[in-house]
């Protein structure tokens, strides 16, 4: 018999503590979101559309299994492949990926050596496929195109971290596109680190395009993006397709030479103790461009300062000057999606030397910062679909629960004092009423 070792607690004499609670588990939550899974088809497109150039076949933990279990990891907050070892026999995770014992960090790190460029592209397809799901469930007609770069640092030889002297620091410069109206990762792409911004942007953006003008008839689709994107070809590319974009441009001496002179008509030098802000526009055309383009200026002076500080924007929109750059500054929120994505799925550690196996890891963990978005999107009561991550873990997935079996069913004994309980169940009677794609 298996003697059970217990600590007592200095405080009170009569608490003591064991190890020895039986089949529980802290993360019940996470029987939503297989629920969710399960209707929406992830766990059954990964098994279909996965591909990785591995010959061998693995008995107990096939590849897409491995890729299931680590967005599982994700979404519950255990992103290192070396936690895999620590939940090796969870309860939880165990029952909703149907193991006995989950893929161990060398099988993990197994599949990061076999994970190629391929892997990524399939990768990148799943995301696709059930992202054309949720629009079916949620039809829109609309998207707003967020682009943006980012960085990440690195820290050991991993081929293609570089020093990049905008973020002083070396590492990668991933490519993103946001749908500004949903969060929604519509795709991500690892680079060297040192890639100028807008390096191959055009490829990037035109099978995006392509999509979602298969997905949707006349869809209205705005690109945004700062000065770092402001190149010719990607203006061209957006308006050969008859869409529209919202661009900043960097300040050069004619565009500030022709801001001066609308600022000049404006200045009230009576009034420099207050802040000024004016909105103007004009047609413009750099030396690189085949034509003239509108161009909107705001022209904005600090209360007791003399001179204008001006923000350049290139667009083919029709709105207001005034409208233009509030539209455009409401790009900000892209900032909080790639750091929801950093902070909630730690898409930012690439930890292998090799750089394919880090681009896989970037694409699954935008698979599940997606899914997680899908889910918050679908299935979520509206008071808690503002809550990010590392919020929802704390309210709806870091639930304590005791596995009973009995001969027909396997029942999960969720903690009575959980005080998000009518969140809990309403979100799975929202999940219910989901069509199944399984």
């Amino acid at each position: 018999m298996k003697s059970v070792q217990e600590y007592s607690m200095n405080f009170n004499s009569r608490i003591k503590v064991n190890f020895n609670g039986g089949d529980l588990t802290s993360d019940a939550g996470l029987l939503l979101y297989k629920e969710f899974d399960y209707k929406l088809g992830l766990s059954e497109t990964v098994e279909k559309m996965l591909v990785v150039d591995d010959p061998v076949m693995h008995r107990d933990h096939p590849n897409s299994d491995v890729v299931i279990q680590k967005l599982y990891q994700h979404l519950a907050g255990y992103h290192a492949d070396d936690h895999a070892d620590d939940l090796s026999e969870e309860p939880l995770l165990t029952a909703i990926l149907g193991k006995k014992r989950l893929a161990s960090q060398p099988t993990i790190s197994r599949f990061n050596e076999k994970a190629n460029i391929a892997t990524a592209k399939s990768l990148e397809h799943i995301n696709e496929i059930l992202q054309k799901r949720v629009y079916m469930l949620k039809p829109q007609d609309q998207f707003v195109m967020d682009l943006d770069s980012s960085g990440f640092t690195a820290y050991g030889n991993q081929y293609g971290a570089n020093f990049n002297s905008h973020y002083q620091e070396r590492g990668f410069h991933p490519l993103f596109c946001f749908d500004g109206l949903t969060g929604d990762c519509l795709k991500a792409e690892l680079r060297a680190g040192n890639v100028y911004t807008s390096r191959q942007v055009v490829r990037f953006v035109g099978p995006l395009l392509k999509r979602y003008e298969t997905w949707v008839s006349n869809p209205l689709i705005v690109l945004r993006a700062d000065s770092g994107f402001a190149v010719p070809e990607l203006f061209k590319l957006v308006e050969n397709k008859g869409h529209k974009y919202v661009i900043r441009l960097k300040a050069n001496a004619r565009l500030q030479s022709v801001a001066h002179s609308m600022a000049d008509q404006v200045l009230n030098p009576e009034r420099l103790h207050e802040r000024q802000v004016h909105y103007r526009e004009f047609l413009y055309q750099a030396s690189s461009w085949d034509r003239a383009r509108r161009v909107v200026v705001k022209m904005e002076r600090p209360a007791g300062q003399l001179f204008f500080e001006f923000t350049f924007i290139v667009t083919n929109m029709e709105l207001q000057p005034r409208n233009i750059v509030r539209f455009y500054c409401q790009r900000g929120h892209m900032e909080n999606f790639i750091k929801e994505a950093k902070n909630g799925f730690a898409c930012h550690k690439m930890s292998s030397t090799n750089f394919e196996s880090n681009a896989v890891k970037l694409q699954l963990s935008m698979l599940a910062y997606n899914f997680n978005n899908w889910f918050r999107r679908l299935c979520l009561p509206e008071p808690m679909k503002p809550n990010r991550m590392e919020t929802l873990r704390l309210k709806l997935i870091k639930i304590a629960g005791k596995l009973v079996r009995s001969a027909r069913y396997w029942t999960w004994k969720l903690c009575s004092s959980y005080i998000y309980q009518n969140s809990f169940i309403q979100t799975l009677q929202n999940i219910s009423s989901l069509p199944c794609f399984s």
